[in-house]
Parts: structure tokens; C-alpha cells; sequence
């Protein structure tokens, strides 16, 4: 064994002159435990939020999302379209008619997004089971219908088992100047069958119909504001972006799932971000406790000091003595911490002891956890990087003091 790092495990276990020092050591130790366990559970809850916001957007969003660049709308026949059908990796492309409306229902209005969709959408999409009331029904055969978000639904206070229609209105494509302003509308109705919980921004934006309903009521024949993009499984989503891009050209822009809705996922990530940096920073503070651990110990074994240097102990071979100190006093309670915090998160996972609310409103009932080993690995680091900097200075310091007539 290191002969530094033998003495240093002995000053550390074994009893010191002053008990304040052993004191102020398992304070140390409890603090980086604390921080180290701290970060742990932090971060694992911030994976279980990305998770669960990931799922919940995947019942919703297609692997891939295919847009003009410029305008609105485009022609879903176009040649390097038609081509995407043909590729190995791709299961399903699904055409949609997205337009801003304005929903009326017992004399209640709301803006929407109504959403043209076909009938085989529940094979791209789970919202056939994300409903919260009715069923997914577009057609029956001889009537259309439509599919609302629970915050319209809730905005309109509009139920299944009503008898009236919603009614949609959008102003007409002729851009004519017309002096009745209900003239400048296209007004349809339609029943809703159901009604989709998924995530508050989209319960309370969408409104699903039959794309030959939206076609007609937005005077788009043939043209579509999306093609979306199921792939089949186990099929590299990288990979087939970048084919599917090179093959429809800079005219088109294939988004994946995660750039469909960037802006909320970097927020998320700038949040976990800001709350490793503050927690990094509640453990800096806590690592002085290291500092003052050493420089009382340093203190203490003076005398040790004066007769290792006397017996041919090299200077350096000394400052490593209470280097290593600080360094198991960091691994001590990093360990500890790692250990704690996994523990923790195990039990929230298998029991769910700490609840999101009582009201029964969200999702799920207990906080999500997602322990990742990236993030223990990224934690220890840490904790081991702090350590090792609270530990240079006093180390340098009092050896220096002590050493220098020697």
C-alpha cells in the first residue's frame, strides 16, 4: 500500500487528539453524503419528467414530421414524396390539415387548431388511448366526427352525450373585401364521439376531424400541411431522418420528435442544468467543512509532521498525507450519497411515498424517477473534482507553514 495513503487512512479512523476534529470529520463526511445524495435524487426526478413528457408527446407526434418551407400547405403527390413510401424502414405515412378556427357550442367560443387526419391516424398515433371520454370514432360510415382535447372540451364545456354540434368557423381563402363580415367565414358543424387527455397544450389546441371534413371546410382539394412519418421498429431514427432528408431535398424539413418541440426540451434541459449547478454549488459550501477537517488535523499532528520530515519523508510524500485525507473524506461521502440516493429513488419507484398532488389531475400520482448511470458517474466526478480542490488549499497552506524552517 502507498505509504501516504496508509497514514492518511489511519488519521482519518483513528482517534484524535482533539475530538472536535473527529467531530468536524463525520461532519464533512455527512455533508458531501447530503449534496452527493441530493444531486442523485434531483437529477433522477428531472429523467423521470423528461420520460413521461417523452411518452406523452410520442402518443401524439409521428417519428417524423415532413413541412414545406416555404407556405403553408403542399402537394402530398409530389415525386420525392412518393418515394418515401418505398423506403425499408418506413411503416406508414399519414397526410394532416392543420388550420387555426374558431370553435362555437351553446353560444361558447374558443380558438382551436383543427387537425384533417384519416381514419387509419390511430395506427400512426396513440391517441386512441390517451381518451379520456367517448371512443376515437372520425366516421361511422355516414356521419364525420370529431375528436376534442379536454381543455376545449372543458372551455366549451362540451359533453359526448350532448345532442348539439360544435360548430367551426374559418375565414374563407377568396381574401375579397365583403361587407358582412359572417359572409367572410366558412361555418361547418360537426359531433364530437370523444375527448383525448394528453398534455395541457395540446387538450387545449387540437380538435381532430376526417381530413375530407377539413379539406372541405378549409378549401384545400388536395393539398395537406404535413406528412407524418411512422417508422417501423427497431429502425434507426438518425439514420432514416437524414435519408428522408436528403431524398425530399432543402424544399421540405423532416423534424424528429425532439425537434418538433424544441424549445420545451431545452428548457427542460436548461432546468436540470441550473439545478446541477445549484446543488454543485450547496456542495462546494459544504466541502469548507473539509477544509477546516484538515487544516485542525494538520494542526494537530504538528509533531508528526516535524518527525516524518526528520526521518527522510520528501515534502511532497508529506502534502500527500492529508491529500488523501480529503480525498476519502470526498469518496466517503460520495459513496455514501450515491448509495443513500439510489436507495431513495428505488423506494419512490417500487412505493411512489411522495405524491404529485391529491387532487387526481396529472398523469400519474407519484413523482417519476429515472435513475441513469451517466448521471452517478457525472455526480462522483463532481464530488471527487470538489474534493480534491478543497483539499489543495489547506494542504499547501498549513505543510508550507509547518515545513518551512525544516
Amino acid at each position: 500500500m502507498n505509504f501516504s495513503a496508509f497514514i492518511a487512512r489511519r488519521y482519518l479512523f483513528s482517534r484524535k487528539s482533539h475530538n472536535i476534529i473527529n467531530i468536524i470529520s463525520t461532519i464533512s463526511v455527512l455533508g458531501v453524503a447530503t449534496g452527493t445524495m441530493a444531486l442523485i435524487i434531483v437529477l433522477s426526478v428531472f429523467n423521470g419528467f423528461d420520460n413521461l413528457i417523452k411518452s406523452v408527446f410520442s402518443s401524439f407526434d409521428p417519428d417524423l414530421l415532413i413541412t414545406i418551407n416555404e407556405g403553408k400547405v403542399f402537394e402530398p403527390t409530389a415525386p420525392e414524396l412518393e418515394k418515401i413510401k418505398t423506403l425499408l424502414f418506413v411503416e406508414m405515412v399519414c397526410p394532416t390539415l392543420e388550420e387555426n378556427v374558431l370553435l362555437e357550442y351553446e353560444k361558447r367560443m374558443a380558438p382551436a387548431v383543427i387537425k384533417g387526419v384519416p381514419q387509419e391516424f390511430t395506427q400512426m398515433s396513440g391517441v386512441d388511448t390517451m381518451m379520456y371520454e367517448g371512443q376515437f370514432v372520425l366516421n361511422d360510415g355516414t356521419h364525420n366526427f370529431a375528436v376534442i382535447g379536454s381543455g376545449i372540451a372543458y372551455y366549451l364545456s362540451v359533453g359526448i352525450t350532448f345532442l348539439s354540434p360544435i360548430e367551426i368557423y374559418v375565414p374563407k381563402r377568396s381574401g375579397k373585401v365583403i361587407l358582412n363580415p359572417a359572409n367572410a367565414f366558412n361555418k361547418d358543424y360537426i359531433f364530437p364521439s370523444g375527448v383525448f387527455s394528453i398534455q395541457q397544450e395540446i387538450d387545449s389546441k387540437y380538435i381532430l376531424a376526417p381530413i375530407d371534413f377539413a379539406r372541405q371546410l378549409l378549401e384545400y382539394p388536395t393539398e395537406v400541411t404535413a406528412l407524418e412519418i411512422k417508422l417501423k421498429p427497431g429502425s434507426e431514427l438518425d439514420q432514416a431522418q437524414e435519408t428522408i432528408t436528403n431524398l425530399v431535398g432543402t424544399t421540405y424539413s423532416v423534424k424528429n420528435r425532439y425537434q418538433q418541440h424544441e424549445v420545451l426540451y431545452q428548457v427542460m434541459k436548461s432546468e436540470k442544468f441550473i439545478i446541477y449547478l445549484i446543488l454543485t454549488f450547496i456542495l462546494i459550501i459544504a466541502s469548507f467543512n473539509i477544509i477546516g477537517s484538515l487544516a485542525m488535523l494538520i494542526i494537530d499532528k504538528k509533531n508528526d509532521i516535524m518527525t516524518l520530515r526528520s526521518l527522510g519523508l520528501e515534502k511532497e510524500r508529506l502534502q500527500k498525507i492529508f491529500l488523501f485525507e480529503g480525498w476519502m473524506i470526498s469518496l466517503g461521502g460520495a459513496f455514501i450519497g450515491l448509495v443513500l440516493g439510489a436507495i431513495v429513488c428505488w423506494i419512490q419507484q417500487q412505493f411512489g411515498l411522495l405524491k404529485l398532488s391529491n387532487m387526481g389531475t396529472f398523469l400519474i400520482d407519484d413523482y417519476p424517477i429515472q435513475m441513469q448511470a451517466a448521471d452517478f458517474i457525472l455526480v462522483l466526478v463532481t464530488v471527487v473534482t470538489i474534493g480534491l480542490l478543497a483539499s489543495w488549499y489547506p494542504v499547501k497552506y498549513f505543510t508550507k507553514r509547518y515545513l518551512q524552517n525544516l
